[in-house]
C-alpha cells in the first residue's frame, strides 16, 4: 500500500513539476524577462532531482559507489533548485546581499553535495540532511523577502514558508524513521513519507504562483512608470510647441487656441510692435536684440494680469490678450511697460515700442479683432 502510494505521490509531483518547468521556459522565451533566467534554472534543476529519484527506485542498486552517486547528484540538484528560487530575489530587491550571487547556489551545492555523500549511510538520513537544507535556504530567502518589504515577493514568501513547514515534518519523520524512535504513529509516519510528494508539489505550485505574481506586479509597475514618463514627456512636448523659445511667452499655435476661448467671452487684443529694431540689430548684433526682446517679454509679463495671456507673434511683434477687459482698463498696465523699459539698469539700448488696442466682442472675429490693432498700432507707430 506504501509503495503504491509512494509511486502515486511521485508521480503527482513529477507531472507537476513538468508543467511548472515547462511553463517557464515558455514563459521566459514568450516575454524574454531576464528575472525568469534564475527561476527557470531552479525548476529545471528540480526536474533532475526528480529524475535521480525515479532512477534510484527503479534500479534499486546495491552497490555502494551507485548510491553514493545517487545521493550526491540528487543533494546536488536539489540544493540547486531551492538556491536558484532564492537567487531570482535579486531582481525583485533593491538591497545588494552577497548570497544573492551566481556562483553560490553552486558553490553551497557542491558543498552539501559532498558532506552529504560522506555522512549519509540510508534514505532516512538523506531524507533528513536534504529536508533541513531546504528548510534553512528558504527561511533565508523568506527573511530577505521580509527586510525588502517587497510587497511583489508577499505571494512568494508564503510559498516559501508552507515549503519550510512541510520540510519540517519531513525532517522530524525522516529522523524518526532513521532513528526507529517508536511512539505508537509509525504507520501515520509511513503514510506521510509515502505521500510527501504531492504535498511538495502542492507548495512548489504555491512558489511557482509566488514568481509569476512577482513577475506580473513587477512588469505592471514597470507599464505604470513608462506611461507616466510618456505623459510627462507628452505634457513637456506640448509646453515646448506653445511657447516661444526664446521669450517663453506663448507663439502664434497657442495664441489661436486662446483666442478660440476668449471670443466667447469677449475681451481686448493688444498688439505691440518695438520702434526701429532693425536698427538695433545692425548696430549691435542679433544676440543684443534678442536680449532687448527677452527685456520686452518680462515687461509685458510683470506689468499685465496674471490672468491675461501674453504672446510673441512674429520677431518683433508682441499679443496680449485681456479677457474679460475694456481697452481703456489696459491704459495703466501699458504705462507701466514704458515705466519699466525707462527705467530699466541692463546694459541692452534703449527702446520704443508702440501698441495698438481693439475690443474683440463676446462672439466676435478674433482674426478681425487682431487686424483692428494692428492697424492701430502702424497709425500710433506713423503718428509719433
Amino acid at each position: 500500500m506504501e509503495i503504491l502510494l509512494w509511486r502515486w505521490s511521485t508521480i503527482v509531483q513529477i507531472c507537476s513539476d513538468v508543467m511548472i518547468a515547462m511553463f517557464f521556459l515558455h514563459l521566459s522565451y514568450s516575454i524574454k524577462r531576464a528575472e525568469l533566467k534564475a527561476w527557470l534554472t531552479a525548476w529545471l534543476w528540480n526536474l533532475v532531482a526528480i529524475a535521480i529519484t525515479v532512477l534510484f527506485w527503479l534500479i534499486q542498486p546495491e552497490s555502494i559507489f551507485l548510491f553514493k552517486l545517487s545521493v550526491f547528484i540528487y543533494i546536488f540538484a536539489k540544493t540547486l533548485f531551492i538556491c536558484f528560487l532564492v537567487y531570482g530575489l535579486k531582481n525583485f530587491i533593491k538591497q545588494p546581499y552577497r548570497i544573492l550571487n551566481r556562483k553560490l547556489p553552486f558553490i553551497i551545492a557542491v558543498s552539501l553535495a559532498l558532506i552529504g555523500t560522506l555522512i549519509i549511510p540510508s534514505i532516512p538520513w538523506l531524507g533528513v540532511f536534504q529536508s533541513t537544507t531546504i528548510a534553512i535556504i528558504l527561511l533565508t530567502g523568506t527573511f530577505i523577502i521580509t527586510r525588502s518589504r517587497s510587497i511583489v515577493l508577499s505571494w512568494l514568501a508564503f510559498g516559501f514558508i508552507a515549503r519550510v513547514i512541510l520540510a519540517l515534518i519531513e525532517m522530524m519523520s525522516y529522523w524518526m524513521t532513521g532513528m526507529k524512535v517508536n511512539i505508537g504513529q509509525s504507520e501515520t509516519i509511513q503514510f506521510f513519507l509515502a505521500s510527501h510528494s504531492s504535498f511538495d508539489a502542492a507548495a512548489e505550485w504555491w512558489i511557482a504562483l509566488g514568481c509569476v505574481i512577482a513577475l506580473y506586479q513587477t512588469i505592471q509597475k514597470e507599464l505604470t512608470n513608462t506611461c507616466e514618463s510618456l505623459i510627462k514627456a507628452k505634457d513637456e512636448l506640448k509646453e515646448l510647441a506653445d511657447r516661444d523659445p526664446l521669450t517663453g511667452l506663448g507663439n502664434r499655435r497657442n495664441l489661436r487656441t486662446t483666442l478660440d476661448h476668449v471670443k466667447n467671452t469677449g475681451g481686448t487684443i493688444l498688439f505691440f510692435d518695438l520702434d526701429n529694431f532693425k536698427k538695433i540689430n545692425d548696430q549691435y548684433g542679433h544676440q543684443t536684440g534678442d536680449d532687448c526682446l527677452k527685456y520686452f517679454a518680462n515687461a509685458l509679463t510683470t506689468s499685465f494680469r496674471p490672468s491675461d495671456h501674453l504672446f510673441r507673434f512674429a520677431g518683433d511683434e508682441f499679443i496680449v490678450v485681456a479677457e474679460n477687459a475694456m481697452p481703456e482698463n489696459m491704459l495703466d498696465h501699458i504705462e507701466s511697460v514704458k515705466t519699466t523699459i525707462q527705467q530699466k539698469k541692463s546694459k541692452i539700448p534703449m527702446f520704443n515700442f508702440s501698441v495698438g488696442t481693439a475690443f474683440l466682442e463676446p462672439g466676435g472675429e478674433p482674426d478681425e479683432a487682431i487686424r483692428r490693432a494692428d492697424k492701430n498700432m502702424y497709425e500710433m507707430k506713423n503718428d509719433s
